[in-house]
């Protein structure tokens, strides 16, 4: 005997056979019930759940000599030729969607049906018929011959005229949920005698992305093996990864530990992991620690805004067309960069230490040093504390003022920065940055390095002189990381929902101006030349 493939041999031939879609099961069934068919109905929705093998379900429920409560009998004379009847037409829209065949199919229509009550056209991906071939289809819509009934079904109903859709009952298939893979795949897999473990279940039913003919498929090819399926088949040979991994990385993350971190993305790089499914359960993972930590008394190294700072950067890193890198670098870019490293030393700081205690004309000095020390980093916090006043103010002036033309002005005129004659060094701060907002006097602008903000930031003032020359007017600037734009961003759109107005703040109310905080010497600088000869020091 011929061998079927799984999703075609539990292809559901009746509605308590279909799996989900409740909604559109529980209406298609009443329409028969209640002999309330309309001519034209569309199945929108991914692929594989279920359009087309409902689209046959419910023409056969149709066609029924003696429906039982809208579900086909399955002993009159028409469901059991359903299969091999001639007035049921299947057409695939993408091999025949030329005007010439629609031309046929009209012609065809008005032919009376040879042994059912309705001629039923089920025309299978419609979105590929070209817009000639839908002005033909479209008269007959409007007006069909009383014995026909068109089913469409599309994975792509943007692309199908209004016209179209106006005229068509519109019923929309979702993907299926995980519970309900796991179950059909149980069934199939208990049925056919594969034995699968219950990790691998869940694993394909994750991997298939709500499509059921996906998750067969999958089932199908790994039984072809004597063996039992196993998690570790799926994850060698499907560029999959274990939960238990992915939990790892996260609890590295959240403990700030970078060893660990760099230690799993090591192997990762060495292993055929799609990173999309790797992006996908991280940022399925990081989404249920963002809700325990709104809705649970739990404490955390990183806040609710970082980790959704987080997902979004790599959801964005997931949808970026061309990667010229390794993907599993720049997941691990952004993962790090949320951990502040404040127990790591800094390597100058500890050649002062050894030097401190193995120099004894130093030694006699360690005190006042010591204070020195004390006193640089609270002038230091001083100074970040102020420039953070700074940058608040700035952030609120742009939001109080913003316009739409003004910023899409400065943005069409940004992409010309690169030909004038601004100096290179501070070219290459601003060649990957971007303006995200704007008003008549101030200028947000972002980047996708946080470093690169803080580099923008320290030179400010001459940067603003070369870009308000740039553009041939005074503008007040400030430069956010790309994470710190998202959260200023979301601020900005939750104070508008709630009525929230802005007012203009003075920059002369700061006890520090901005020309004071970025003249600041570095602390760490200023320790070494107290120590060592100028001549003999290189700050890196």
């Amino acid at each position: 005997m011929e061998y079927k493939v799984l999703y075609r041999k539990y292809r559901p031939d009746s509605f308590k056979n279909i799996v989900g879609q409740d909604f559109t099961k529980t209406m298609l069934q009443n329409a028969v019930k209640n002999k309330k068919i309309s001519h034209a109905y569309i199945f929108t929705g991914p692929r594989g759940t279920g359009k087309t093998s409902t689209a046959k379900v419910f023409a056969k429920s149709i066609n029924c000599e003696h429906p039982i409560d809208g579900e086909a009998c399955g002993t009159c004379n028409s469901c059991l030729n359903f299969l091999s009847s001639s007035d049921i037409i299947e057409i695939d829209a993408a091999s025949n969607n030329g005007v010439d065949e629609v031309r046929e199919l009209i012609n065809n229509v008005k032919i009376a049906p040879t042994n059912s009550k309705y001629k039923i056209y089920i025309i299978d991906e419609v979105h590929m018929m070209t817009q000639s071939a839908f002005n033909a289809l479209l008269l007959t819509l409007e007006e069909p011959p009383s014995h026909v009934i068109f089913i469409m079904a599309t994975t792509n109903i943007e692309s199908v005229p209004i016209t179209i859709l106006s005229r068509c009952q519109r019923f929309d298939f979702k993907k299926f949920s995980i519970e309900e893979l796991v179950s059909q795949i149980k069934y199939v897999c208990k049925q056919e005698n594969i034995q699968i473990t219950n990790d691998a279940v869940e694993e394909i039913a994750y991997i298939s992305e709500g499509g059921m003919r996906d998750a067969l498929s999958l089932v199908d090819q790994l039984s072809a093996n004597s063996t039992d399926i196993t998690i570790e088949n799926i994850l060698s040979n499907y560029g999959s990864i274990s939960i238990v991994f992915i939990k790892n990385i996260v609890q590295s993350l959240l403990n700030k530990d970078i060893k660990t971190i760099m230690s799993l993305f090591d192997e990762l790089k060495r292993g055929a992991t799609d990173y999309k499914i790797f992006i996908k359960k991280l940022i399925q993972e990081l989404m249920i620690y963002c809700i325990k930590l709104k809705t649970e008394y739990i404490t955390s190294n990183l806040s609710y805004e970082e980790v959704k700072c987080i997902v979004f950067e790599l959801n964005d890193c997931m949808n970026r067309a061309n990667i010229n890198v390794n993907p599993y670098s720049l997941i691990e870019l952004i993962l790090l960069g949320y951990i502040k490293n404040d127990f790591v030393k800094d390597p100058m700081k500890s050649k002062v230490e050894e030097d401190l205690k193995n120099n004894d004309s130093i030694n006699e000095n360690v005190n006042n040093i010591t204070h020195e020390v004390e006193d640089t980093s609270l002038e230091e916090k001083s100074l970040q504390n102020h420039f953070l006043e700074i940058k608040t103010v700035r952030i609120n002036n742009c939001f109080c003022g913003a316009k739409k033309n003004i910023l899409q002005k400065l943005q069409q005129e940004w992409l010309n920065i690169m030909t004038s004659p601004i100096p290179d060094d501070i070219l290459n701060l601003l060649v990957d940055s971007k303006i995200v907002a704007a008003s008549e006097s101030h200028v947000i602008i972002a980047t996708n390095v946080e470093g690169t903000a803080i580099l923008i930031n320290n030179r400010l003032l001459e940067i603003t002189d070369y870009l308000c020359e740039f553009f041939a007017q005074e503008f007040t600037f400030i430069a956010l990381s790309e994470s710190e734009w998202l959260k200023e961003k979301q601020i900005y759109i939750e104070n508008l929902h709630n009525g929230k107005t802005y007012e203009m703040l003075s920059e002369k109310n700061l006890t520090i101006p901005l020309d004071s905080v970025e003249k600041r010497e570095p602390s760490l600088e200023k320790i070494a030349q107290e120590l060592f000869d100028h001549d003999k020091i290189e700050i890196v």
